[in-house]
């Protein structure tokens, strides 16, 4: 089974490109299933029914989110309906949505699973202990054949920490909400695959997607507008994984960069 995992799509730009490019992407690697991080899509903040729509139309299988999944009001009540639309999971019980499906295709079960961390992030569960209790009851090759987990978190230490946790006992873990690639992609020791984060399908001439010039301006703490998402060469950030359908772990991990200004060459 091949994955391929895109992170954080970030306003009009990263949509179009997303939009655009995704099908020949799906072909040109031969995608079965295709998560993407979408919590920044609408105009950098949140998501609507209508991008998901369309991302869905692109061949996306599946949105994941993060801390911004509620900056859109009608997100809430969508999201209870739309299956394929995931918040993090350890928010508190009783919010709406789910953080964790099982999707069929290709005649396998595949489990998507959308957490949230906690250090310099909005308040959730405590993830380690709450992941912890969750795979009692998820088990790789028993109630799913495959399990993908976005970690949408701030820092570098607790991702790399989560990925350790879940190695060996799901098929990938991938940082998301830096929306910087790093280049630590690999098998961990017991079979997962791991990225400490896929980066951002978005215009890298900025700051994480957002206008330079503003946000140089907060840092100054003068005063200056919302920031906003540039629109203008949008670059598609993330990974290709190849899991073994046997064992449900990872074979191979591939960084996936297409269009914009920033490149990898391997």
């Amino acid at each position: 089974m091949n994955f391929l995992f895109l992170g954080d799509i970030v306003g009009r730009a990263g949509r179009n490109i997303v939009i655009e490019k995704l099908k020949d992407l799906i072909d040109q690697y031969e995608i079965d299933f295709v998560i993407a991080n979408g919590e920044n899509s609408a105009g950098g903040y949140g998501i609507t029914e209508e991008i998901c729509n369309n991302l869905f139309d692109a061949g996306v299988d599946v949105i994941t989110s993060g801390n911004h999944i509620w900056d859109q009001k009608e997100t809430m009540n969508h999201i209870i309906k739309e299956n394929r639309l995931l918040r993090p999971m350890n928010f508190q019980e009783g919010t709406p949505g789910r953080g964790f499906e099982i999707f069929e295709k290709k005649g396998f079960k595949i489990g998507v699973m959308n957490i949230m961390g906690n250090v310099y992030m909005k308040k959730c569960e405590e993830v380690f202990p709450y992941v912890e209790e969750q795979l009692k009851r998820i088990n790789l090759k028993k109630e799913v054949d495959f399990l993908a987990v976005d970690f949408h978190a701030e820092i570098t230490s607790e991702k790399q920490a989560m990925g350790h946790l879940l190695d060996g006992k799901a098929t990938f873990v991938v940082g998301t909400h830096t929306h910087t690639p790093t280049l630590d992609f690999r098998i961990l020791e017991h079979g997962t695959a791991y990225q400490t984060d896929a980066g951002m399908c978005g215009d890298y001439n900025s700051v994480i997607g957002m206008n330079k010039e503003n946000a140089i301006l907060k840092f100054f703490k003068k005063k200056s507008d919302r920031l906003v998402p540039v629109i203008k060469d949008a670059t598609i950030c993330g990974i290709k994984v190849i899991a073994d359908d046997k064992t449900g772990l990872a074979k191979d991990i591939q960084p996936i960069m297409v269009g914009g200004n920033l490149k990898y060459n391997n």
